[in-house]
């Protein structure tokens, strides 16, 4: 039996879609960030996985890939890595947020100075 991957791909989740902004737009370009962001970590730990076995056996094989299992320390260092990654990736959505919290703190440079210069 052949998998279809478009198919598959395009499988909905099981319930209402969470909408995060007011803008479809910006949804759909959320979700493809987010997508594109998430392959890009597979692959960030997959060469991790190629760099640690080609230290520790010089030569490897794609079997040898498969089966790799990182350590404690290799999954904490993964763990930090995509914590990092995400934080990234989403910066401009954080900054925001804590500009609505926090609208004093987060004042626009150029506000600041034409307030500056009317004193």
């Amino acid at each position: 039996m052949e998998l279809n991957v478009i198919a598959l791909a395009n499988a909905k989740s099981k319930g209402k879609r969470p909408y995060f902004f007011d803008d479809p737009a910006v949804e759909r370009v959320l979700a493809i960030t987010m997508a594109v962001a998430g392959e890009l970590a597979v692959m960030h730990e997959r060469f991790d996985t190629l760099e640690r076995l080609l230290e520790q056996k010089g030569t490897i094989s794609r079997a040898d890939i498969e089966a790799y299992r990182p350590s404690p320390e290799a999954a904490d260092e993964r763990q930090r890595w995509h914590a990092e990654y995400v934080a990234r990736i989403l910066r401009i959505v954080q900054q925001e947020h804590e500009a609505l919290q926090n609208p004093e703190a987060h004042r626009d440079l150029a506000d600041i100075a034409e307030e500056l210069g009317r004193t």
